[in-house]
């Protein structure tokens, strides 16, 4: 019977054994998870699941993902972290990491979330755009609903979680890493990122 990285997940879920533990005792009892979980407590494997939400527990394993251009003028380098080494291997978090480098390197965005961007730069930034509305002869009260409707703008250009999705523009990288989340059942994390191009250009082709 083949071993589905569904069947490990509902494994790891009812016995908090590790990933490749629920996947030996799958495997050795013909996918019956019953038995499984049998095995798993016969050997001391099983045990309490902890009681930690998703955005506490360690996601130290993962992998760095490479985009370069054709012409070799345009690179990326993306670091995308999960909790286990078995998720990193998965072509579902595969698929995301390579997402990602596309993501920026056709969109070239500054910073991975808008927590990252400096406050000094932010308000400078709201500052320009208040004036800007101010000198557009709109109300002060109105200035302000329009300044933070531009800072959403803003954010989209600037933060790479803000940025609607190049290949689906219905959605967010952050709804896009939420789906991975789903897909893989383990929190998932995108650390840092460098982009280096020796001149600018227009958009990318394909990864």
């Amino acid at each position: 019977m083949q071993i589905t990285a569904q069947m490990i997940k509902e494994l790891r879920e009812a016995t908090g054994a590790g990933p490749l533990d629920c996947k030996k005792a799958l495997e050795g009892n013909d996918g019956d998870m019953q038995k499984a979980m049998d095995y798993l407590r016969e050997k001391g494997l099983a045990r309490a699941v902890k009681k930690l939400g998703a955005t506490e527990r360690a996601t130290n394993e993962g992998l760095i993902e490479v985009y370069q251009h054709h012409d070799k003028r345009l690179a990326v380098l993306v670091e995308v972290n999960c909790e286990t080494d078995f998720v990193a291997q998965t072509e579902p978090f595969r698929r995301f990491a390579k997402d990602v480098a596309l993501q920026i390197a056709n969109m070239a965005p500054e910073y991975v979330r808008i927590e990252d961007v400096p406050a000094a730069v932010i308000a400078a930034e709201k500052e320009i755009q208040l004036k800007r509305v101010l000198e557009e002869g709109k109300p002060q009260n109105v200035a302000e609903k329009i300044v933070e409707g531009r800072m959403k703008k803003f954010y989209e250009e600037l933060c790479l979680m803000e940025q609607p999705f190049i290949k689906d523009d219905a959605k967010t990288i952050a709804q896009l890493l939420q789906e991975t989340v789903a897909a893989v059942g383990e929190r998932v994390e995108i650390r840092r990122f460098s982009r280096f191009a020796i001149e600018k250009g227009g958009p990318v082709g394909g990864a």
